[in-house]
């Protein structure tokens, strides 16, 4: 009565409007029930089997732990921690990879005082006494002269060091450059611009 006029072929096929073909863009398929879509996500609050809820946190956990990992391994800043992360932390930890550390050297030497230390002979116990202090001390002031050299470029670079910067420097002075994680991106001699 009051709509357009049907034509011949849709008073003949009248599946023809109805029967659509998958369209590219189309979602194509009805769209589900309000009910049926919270239904799909309802989960209960507490677990009931706790050893499959146990076993899937402790999975997920590893691989978040892996992944972190392997960016450390790499240096991806994304997968760092807080105390790592920034330009500030990376310029230090360059810095201090691209040279040689005496405090690097510390637990090697410390191993073989150690071996000393079990002569029981008064050169022995001198020769001891003399490797751990000596070396101590020569390790702290090249930490210090370190840190100031490092200190004078990231002044000019960044306009000053941050509280904590000093302590970051020196600590990974003091680590065997195989052990520091994040791992050394820049080879020895390769000093940061």
């Amino acid at each position: 009565m009051f709509g357009r006029k049907k034509t011949l072929n849709e008073e003949l096929s009248p599946t023809a409007s109805t029967d659509e073909s998958a369209r590219p863009g189309a979602k194509n398929r009805p769209t589900p029930k309000r009910r049926e879509q919270e239904a799909l996500n309802k989960r209960p609050l507490i677990v009931t089997d706790r050893k499959a809820a146990t076993k899937q946190d402790k999975a997920a956990r590893r691989e978040a732990m892996a992944k972190q990992r392997a960016g450390m391994m790499t240096g991806d800043e994304k997968y760092l921690p807080a105390r790592d992360k920034g330009p500030r932390r990376r310029f230090i930890r360059d810095t201090v990879d691209a040279r040689w550390n005496i405090g690097e050297f510390m637990l090697p030497i410390m191993l073989i005082v150690l071996l000393l230390s079990f002569v029981r002979t008064n050169w022995a116990l001198l020769l001891v006494f003399v490797l751990v202090y000596g070396l101590i001390l020569v390790a702290i002031g090249d930490a210090l002269l370190m840190w100031r050299r490092t200190r004078r470029k990231m002044d000019d670079k960044f306009g000053g060091a941050e509280k904590g910067d000093a302590w970051y420097a020196i600590m990974r002075a003091f680590q065997m450059r195989r052990t520091r994680m994040p791992k050394p991106q820049v080879a020895r001699g390769e000093h940061p611009a």
